[in-house]
């Protein structure tokens, strides 16, 4: 069965697929990251905020869904703000400072109670939160908390990483299995390797800057889970973008490469730099990219 054929999913999907989506612009290993203090972030999210055609305004990221209503969603705003703090760390212009700032207040006043946010409302309100989004918004509240000595901020870094940290079967976003640790992006779907990671750097920021020593065990439980889990995301020509067989989009595929890259800086393990290495290779090779991408387009059309 087939579904979603519109005009909307297909531009959605022409512009993911060819790196022309505001979601899924380059993400590349970060500029100014650092193994010991808060500094940059991980990832280089700075496209985010330079291919923003409303960069001057006042305003919120939005994304339009396919009924057409913007909406605010909440890894965007993650990202942005990360992004708009390195830009502002890399130039020191006060526009990127007030973007950050924006970001991170929106995050402040728009967390749950039980430090959630309310990240998947728009597709799967039965299913909203996300490890993912709760990884983002802490990095964000921490670099916020660096930069303006508010400890309201740290406090909502905390709230969000311990609801992270909440088992699925009571309503969190891990999955505890045996001596595994896996942060899901979607709580009710397969793993996703990007959203785990983008997790995981979340909780490192915070192990960073607390003396929480569960959540220093947790940390470490999962980077060995990802060590271990690494072959599930790999068909042996490409990287795959969840264990239930969706292979990567060329942008996803880019992302693993500099996620694994900085996995290794950070914490030495040879399957995260032998699995950069793999899937580099991959990429260079012709014939590899052009398979994804066609098994990609078949499976986004075929998606039920």
């Amino acid at each position: 069965m087939i579904r979603n054929i519109n005009k909307y999913n297909i531009l959605k999907w022409y512009k993911m697929l060819t790196g022309k989506s505001i979601l899924h612009v380059n993400q590349g290993v970060g500029k100014i990251y650092s193994k010991n203090e808060i500094k940059g972030y991980y990832n280089d999210l700075t496209e985010k905020v330079l291919k923003d055609d409303e960069l001057y305004s006042v305003k919120i990221p939005n994304l339009k869904t396919v009924e057409g209503e913007d909406i605010i969603f909440p890894v965007a705003v993650f990202q942005y703000g990360l992004g708009a703090y390195d830009l502002y760390l890399l130039e020191n212009k006060e526009l990127y400072f007030n973007k950050f700032k924006l970001m991170a207040e929106w995050a402040l006043y728009n967390q749950e109670e039980s430090g959630a946010w309310n990240n998947f409302f728009y597709v799967y309100p039965r299913n909203p939160y996300s490890a993912m989004a709760q990884g983002e918004g802490a990095s964000l509240l921490i670099r916020a908390y660096i930069e303006f000595d508010d400890e309201r901020y740290l406090n909502a870094a905390r709230k969000a990483i311990e609801f992270m940290l909440i088992s699925i079967e009571y309503g969190g976003t891990t999955l505890y299995k045996d001596d595994s640790v896996l942060f899901k992006e979607y709580t009710h779907k397969p793993m996703v390797l990007n959203g785990w990671i983008f997790a995981l750097f979340g909780l490192y920021d915070y192990v960073k800057i607390s003396d929480d020593e569960h959540a220093k065990e947790v940390l470490n439980r999962s980077i060995q889970s990802i060590k271990l889990n690494l072959a599930l995301f790999d068909n042996g020509f490409w990287s795959m973008y969840n264990t239930d067989g969706m292979i990567t989009s060329p942008f996803y595929h880019d992302l693993h490469i500099a996620q694994l890259s900085v996995l290794y800086d950070l914490f030495n393990i040879k399957e995260f730099k032998e699995y950069t290495y793999k899937w580099k290779k991959y990429r260079n090779k012709w014939f590899n990219s052009k398979l994804a991408f066609i098994v990609k387009v078949t499976q986004k059309i075929t998606e039920k």
